[in-house]
C-alpha cells in the first residue's frame, strides 16, 4: 500500500465529509427543535371544574414556573427527571400524591374501605379506576380549557399545604432555607405549575396510548409504564452501535495510518516549534487565567463537598445550620457554574497560549486585549455568583431573572451576565484570530490554523441558544434549547475544540506531522458530530416531545460511543508517542499524563457510564438517579476537567525554566494522582452503587419513591453518602490543594519572568 504520508496535503474529501455530516446532523437537529414548538404539551388557558368554575389559569402555571425558577428549585429537585437530585422529582411527587388521593376516594366509593384494608384484587380494581380517571385527557384545544374532576381539584388544594410543609424545614427538603416559600399566593401558583407537570405526565397525548412525556415517570399505580417505542428504539440503538463499531474496526484495519501514527519517513520529521522556558509577553500574561482556574476549581470542590453533606445530613453541618446563608440550592448552583467557568477559562487561556506558538510572535497590543478579557472574566464570574445568591434570597425584586438566578439548571446566571459572557467570548475569538493572522499566511500552517479558528467559532456561536427562551417559555421548549447548551455546546463543540488543541500541541512539539494532526482533527470531528449532533435527543425522551425525537435520539446517541471506541483502539499509539525518546516529551511528561487520563475517563465516564444510561428503556427508570451524576462527574471532571488541567500544565511548563519547574512539578504530580484516584473512588464506592440501588428501588416501588427522603434518607443509601467522605478528601486534599499550591508558585515565577523580560521586550 502506498505510504499515505508521502504528501502533507490531505484529500479534499475530509473537508467534504465533515460538511456533509454537519449538514445532515443540523438538519435533523433543527427539525426536532422546531417540532418541539408543535408537539410541546399545551398549557391550558384555564383549568375548570365540571361546572365551568376556574380552579387556576394558564397564567398561574407560568407564574408558578417563575416561582420555581426564582427560588432555584431546579437545583433542589427535578421536573420530568431533569434538575438536581437532592429533593424529589416534583412532577412525580405531585402525581403520586394525586394517585393516592384518587385511590383513597375510589376505595371508599367502591368498597367502603381505606387503602390499607383492600385485598389484592380490590387494590387492582381501585388502581384501574384511578388510571382511567387520570389518563383521560379532558383538554379542549378549541376553548383552551382543561376540566379537572372533583378528586383532582381536592388533591390540588390539599397539595398546597403539602408543599408548604416541604419548604418549611431543611430536613424536609435536603437543605433549603426554612420556610423558603411561605407566601400563600406563591404556593398556590407553584402548586399550579406542579399540577400541570403532573397532568402532562399522565394524561394521554391525543390519538396516542401514552402521555405527553411518553409515560414518564414510572408509576404503575396510574398506568405509567414503558412504551413499546422505548423498547423498540433501545434495541435498534444497539444495532446502530454494533454497526458503528464495525465500521470503525474496518476503517482502522483498512487504513492503518488513521489515528496517532508517527510517520516512519524521516523527511517528514517535525522540529519542535517551541523551546521550553521561552515565551512571549502575551503567553506570560495568560498565566493569570490559570491561577483563576485553580481557585475556581477549589471553590467548586468546596461547594460540592457541602452538597454531599446536605445529602448525608440536611439538618446541620456539625452543629451549624448552614442553610441560613448557604442553602443547598445556592451551593449546587455555584457547584455547576464554577465547573463551567473554570473549565471554559482554561480552554480560553489555552487557545490564547497556543496561538503565538503557531504564529511565532504576538500581534501588537495583544497584552492589552488579554487584560481586558481577564477583567471581563472576573466581572462575569463574580457578578453572576453574587447575583445568584441575591436572586434566590429574593433580594432583587423583579430583576431576579436579569441580575440574579434564572433558575434553569446549568444556565442559572442572570441574563445580563449571559450577554456579557457572549460578548467576552466574541472578544476572545477576536484576540485568537488576530493572534493567528501571521500563521494563516504561512502555506504550511494555513489549513491547521483554519481548523483551529473553525473550531473556536463554535464556542461563542453555540452559546447563543441559551438566550432563546425566558422564564415563561413552555418548559418543554426550554429543555429543548437548554440541551443545545449542555450537550451540543459542551459535549459537542467544546469537545471538538479540545481535540483540535490537543492535535496542535502534538504538532508544535514535533511529535506528529502536520498531516497526521489534521487527519486526527477531521476524523474526530466527523465521528463526534455524526453521533453528537442528533444524539442531543437522548436528553429529550421524557420532556414532552413527540416520539420521532426518541427514535433519532436513541440511534444517534448510541453512535456517540463509536469515537470513544476509537480512542481505546488508538490508546497504545498515543502512549508510544508520549513515551518517546524526545527531550521535549520528557519535559512535558505531566501534560501527557493528564491527556492519557482524558482518554481513560472518556471511555469510562463518557462511554461506559454514559451509554449505560442513554438507551430509552434504561433512561426511563434511571434518569435523575445517582447514575446520572455518576456519569456527569466522570465525564465532566474526568474528560473536560483533565483536559483543562493538561492545557494548564502545558502552559506552565512552557513558561518556566527547568529549575523553576522542578519545584512546581512535585505538586503537579501529587495532584494528578490525587484527582484521578479520588474521582475513581467517588464513582466506584458511592455514586455508582448508590445509583444501582436507586434504580432497583424505582423498578420495585416507582420513580417517586426512589427520589423521596423515605428512600434517600435511610439505610445503605445513606451510608454510601457518608462513605463518600473518603474519596472526597482524597480528591480535595491530595488532588486540588497541591494543584493550587503549584499554580500559585508558577504564577509568582512568571511575574518575575515578566519583570525581567519586559525590560527588553515590548508588550
Amino acid at each position: 500500500m502506498k505510504n499515505p504520508d508521502n504528501s502533507q496535503t490531505l484529500s479534499p474529501w475530509w473537508r467534504r465529509a465533515l460538511l456533509i455530516v454537519m449538514l445532515i446532523g443540523f438538519s435533523i437537529l433543527i427539525y426536532l427543535t422546531v417540532n418541539a414548538y408543535y408537539s410541546a404539551p399545551p398549557i391550558p388557558d384555564e383549568v375548570i371544574n365540571d361546572k365551568g368554575e376556574v380552579i387556576f389559569t394558564g397564567n398561574d402555571v407560568l407564574e408558578g414556573q417563575e416561582v420555581f425558577l426564582k427560588y432555584g428549585l431546579m437545583d433542589n429537585g427535578t421536573i420530568w427527571g431533569h434538575g438536581a437530585y437532592l429533593g424529589p422529582d416534583f412532577s412525580a411527587a405531585f402525581l403520586h400524591n394525586l394517585s393516592v388521593d384518587a385511590s383513597t376516594a375510589f376505595a371508599n366509593e367502591l368498597f367502603n374501605k381505606s387503602l390499607s384494608e383492600l385485598t389484592t384484587g380490590e387494590k387492582l380494581a381501585v388502581e384501574a379506576k384511578a388510571t382511567e380517571l387520570l389518563k383521560d385527557n379532558r383538554y379542549d384545544p378549541s376553548t383552551g380549557s382543561l376540566v379537572f374532576s372533583d378528586i383532582e381539584i381536592q388533591s390540588f388544594e390539599s397539595q398546597i399545604v403539602y408543599w408548604k410543609t416541604y419548604f418549611s424545614l431543611p430536613e424536609n427538603n435536603a437543605g433549603l432555607q426554612a420556610n423558603l416559600i411561605s407566601d400563600p399566593v406563591e404556593l398556590q401558583k407553584l402548586t399550579s405549575f406542579f399540577a400541570w407537570t403532573s397532568w402532562v405526565s399522565v394524561a394521554q397525548r391525543p390519538d396516542k396510548p401514552y402521555s405527553y412525556t411518553n409515560n414518564f415517570p414510572y408509576d404503575p399505580t396510574v398506568g405509567n409504564r414503558p412504551t413499546t417505542d422505548a423498547i423498540l428504539w433501545s434495541a435498534l440503538s444497539l444495532i446502530a452501535l454494533l454497526g458503528g463499531i464495525a465500521i470503525v474496526l474496518f476503517a482502522f484495519g483498512r487504513w492503518d495510518y488513521l489515528g496517532w501514527k508517527k510517520t516512519n519517513d524521516p523527511t517528514l520529521a517535525q522540529e519542535p516549534a517551541v523551546v521550553v522556558g521561552e515565551s512571549t509577553p502575551a503567553q506570560r500574561y495568560t498565566i493569570k487565567y490559570f491561577l483563576i482556574v485553580a481557585f475556581l476549581l477549589l471553590a467548586q470542590v468546596a461547594a460540592g463537598a457541602l452538597i454531599a453533606h446536605y445529602r448525608a445530613d440536611p439538618k446541620e453541618f456539625y452543629g451549624i445550620d448552614l442553610s441560613i446563608l448557604l442553602p443547598s440550592n445556592i451551593t449546587r448552583t455555584w457547584h455547576l457554574q464554577l465547573a463551567i467557568f473554570w473549565i471554559a477559562t482554561s480552554y480560553v487561556a489555552g487557545a490564547l497560549f497556543l496561538a503565538p506558538i503557531l504564529s511565532g510572535k504576538d500581534p501588537k497590543h495583544q497584552v492589552i486585549g488579554i487584560n481586558i478579557l481577564f477583567a471581563a472574566l472576573v466581572l462575569v464570574v463574580g457578578g453572576s455568583l453574587a447575583g445568584e445568591w441575591l436572586g434566590v434570597n429574593n433580594l432583587l425584586g423583579n430583576l431576579w431573572f436579569w441580575l440574579g438566578n434564572q433558575g434553569w439548571e446549568y444556565l442559572e446566571l442572570g441574563r445580563i451576565f449571559q450577554v456579557l459572557l457572549t460578548i467576552g467570548l466574541l472578544l476572545w475569538l477576536f484576540l485568537l484570530i488576530r493572534a493567528l493572522r501571521s500563521a494563516s499566511q504561512k502555506p504550511e500552517r494555513k489549513e491547521i490554523v483554519s481548523l483551529f479558528i473553525f473550531a473556536a467559532i463554535g464556542i461563542p456561536l453555540f452559546y447563543i441558544p441559551a438566550m432563546f427562551f425566558d422564564s415563561t417559555t413552555n418548559f418543554t421548549v426550554v429543555d429543548t434549547w437548554r440541551f443545545w447548551i449542555i450537550h451540543l455546546w459542551v459535549e459537542g463543540f467544546f469537545e471538538l475544540f479540545a481535540t483540535v488543541m490537543v492535535a496542535i500541541i502534538f504538532f508544535v512539539l514535533g511529535i506528529v506531522s502536520k498531516k497526521t494532526a489534521m487527519r486526527v482533527m477531521y476524523l474526530d470531528a466527523i465521528l463526534y458530530l455524526a453521533g453528537g449532533l442528533v444524539g442531543t435527543g437522548h436528553h429529550w425522551y421524557w420532556t414532552g416531545l413527540a416520539n420521532p425525537t426518541m427514535a433519532f435520539g436513541a440511534v444517534f446517541s448510541a453512535l456517540e460511543v463509536v469515537p470513544l471506541t476509537l480512542i481505546t483502539l488508538d490508546a497504545w499509539d498515543f502512549i508510544k508517542l508520549t513515551r518517546g525518546t524526545f527531550e521535549i516529551v520528557t519535559k512535558h511528561k505531566w501534560t501527557f499524563y493528564f491527556l492519557m487520563a482524558v482518554g481513560f475517563w472518556n471511555f469510562l465516564g463518557a462511554g461506559v457510564f454514559g451509554f449505560l444510561i442513554n438507551m430509552p428503556i434504561i433512561s426511563y427508570f434511571e434518569v435523575g438517579t445517582m447514575l446520572t451524576p455518576n456519569h456527569g462527574h466522570a465525564a465532566l471532571m474526568g474528560v473536560f476537567g483533565m483536559l483543562s488541567l493538561a492545557l494548564m500544565v502545558f502552559a506552565l511548563r512552557q513558561v518556566l525554566n527547568d529549575m523553576q519547574w522542578k519545584k512546581v512539578e512535585k505538586f503537579i504530580g501529587i495532584s494528578f494522582w490525587g484527582l484521578n484516584i479520588g474521582l475513581l473512588l467517588m464513582t466506584l464506592v458511592s455514586l455508582f452503587p448508590g445509583g444501582v440501588l436507586q434504580l432497583i428501588d424505582v423498578i420495585n416501588n416507582g420513580y417517586w419513591h426512589a427520589r423521596s427522603q423515605e428512600f434517600l434518607g435511610v439505610g445503605l443509601i445513606k451510608s454510601l453518602e457518608w462513605i463518600r467522605i473518603v474519596p472526597d478528601l482524597i480528591f480535595s486534599i491530595v488532588g486540588v490543594f497541591p494543584l493550587v499550591i503549584g499554580v500559585c508558585m508558577a504564577y509568582l515565577y512568571t511575574r518575575k519572568i515578566k519583570t525581567e523580560k519586559e525590560s527588553i521586550e515590548p508588550v
